[in-house]
């Protein structure tokens, strides 16, 4: 009697499957990675400028804020398509659409960052002599990053999850395994690649978070402090008194 092969049988879970597309999965992951940390960079370095401008006022605030509110609102092949004649079918084209994605989340969180830090630190900055560009890098920056890595997170779960869209020009990651797999039907690569990009968001999303805890040393020992201190009783006059 022959043996039972999960391949023939096109299971769900199958680890001939992984042990026989070992390379294949490998390169599509690679791919995956590489498109997700590029478009995050690009619009993080995007991101700061355009929050700087926004809070310069309200005058230009607003359509900043509008923009990258509009984008977001763009359905992905529709931002693909429009690309497409500037970019051709590369993977510049999937880079592109992702860091227009990406400024919603990033863009708000720097501001969001810059607008925490306290008036009298800034206050206190330029009674020493600091300069707008030093305060900036220096002070502002430093203080901000809470809120700014925080934005990177969510923009980086995002974006794993948009990357698999780019199987559309073939430029998609894990997404160009799952697109014909779901075609064909084929359950095991589904699966297989699916887990893959849940895997790879969960990792990317525990590795920005202890960064954002290394970078970030005083915001645990505000809470250290904060959990460590004990409840003091408020006194309550007698009556009378």
């Amino acid at each position: 009697m022959d043996k039972p092969n999960c391949l023939v049988d096109n299971d769900w879970f199958c680890w001939e499957y992984v042990t026989s597309r070992s390379r294949e999965l490998t390169d599509a992951t690679v791919q995956h990675v590489w498109i997700t940390a590029v478009s995050v960079l690009i619009g993080l370095a995007v991101s700061v400028p355009l929050a700087l401008l926004a809070r310069r006022g309200r005058r230009w605030a607003a359509p900043v804020l509008g923009l990258t509110t509009l984008l977001y609102t763009v359905p992905s092949l529709a931002m693909f398509s429009l690309l497409l004649p500037f970019f051709g079918l590369s993977a510049a084209l999937v880079v592109t659409g992702l860091v227009l994605y990406s400024l919603t989340i990033l863009v708000r969180n720097v501001m969001a960052g810059l607008e925490a830090v306290p008036q009298e630190v800034r206050e206190a900055a330029l009674g020493m002599g600091y300069g707008p560009g030093r305060l900036l890098w220096q002070v502002e920056l430093p203080l901000a990053l809470p809120a700014l890595l925080a934005g990177v997170r969510i923009a980086t779960v995002s974006t794993v999850a948009l990357t698999t869209v780019g199987s559309i020009v073939g430029k998609g990651g894990l997404g160009n395994l799952i697109a014909p797999a779901v075609n064909s039907s084929f359950k095991a690569q589904v699966l297989t690649a699916s887990v893959l990009c849940v895997l790879l968001a969960l990792v990317a999303d525990l590795l920005l978070l202890g960064l954002q805890r290394l970078l970030t040393p005083w915001t645990r020992a505000g809470r250290v402090r904060k959990a460590a201190a004990p409840d003091v009783p408020v006194p309550v006059p007698a009556e009378g008194a």
